[in-house]
């Protein structure tokens, strides 16, 4: 366990907002680079965050219930988020192994 620096697992200040806000509880990146472990920590504006899990799955087992934790109405809009933020070099494949992040807010 250790703290960690928000910035290095939420990739920008819209996603930290929308987690200091509740509407993302998890967030997912490429499983090439592992970004924080259970247990560890991070601040927003004060508030602190604790990561309660860190899962090595592969988009195909992606959910409606997964996307709407990283902030998406839908899988459909999930995936279509992720092509829109990552042009040119994404593409949904659901053999692709990805690290899910959960946390929440330590009260």
């Amino acid at each position: 366990m250790s703290e960690i620096d928000a910035g290095d697992l939420l990739p920008n200040d819209r996603v930290q907002q929308s987690v200091r806000d509740g509407d993302i509880t998890q967030l997912t990146r490429g499983a090439g680079n592992r970004y924080a472990s259970e247990g560890d920590t991070f601040e927003i504006d004060g508030e602190t965050f604790v990561v309660t899990s860190v899962e090595r799955r592969t988009l195909g087992e992606f959910t409606d219930a997964d996307a709407r934790r990283e902030g998406s109405k839908s899988l459909a809009a999930y995936k279509a988020r992720m092509e829109r933020v990552h042009p040119g070099s994404f593409e949904w494949d659901d053999s692709d192994e990805v690290l899910t992040y959960r946390f929440e807010r330590r009260e």
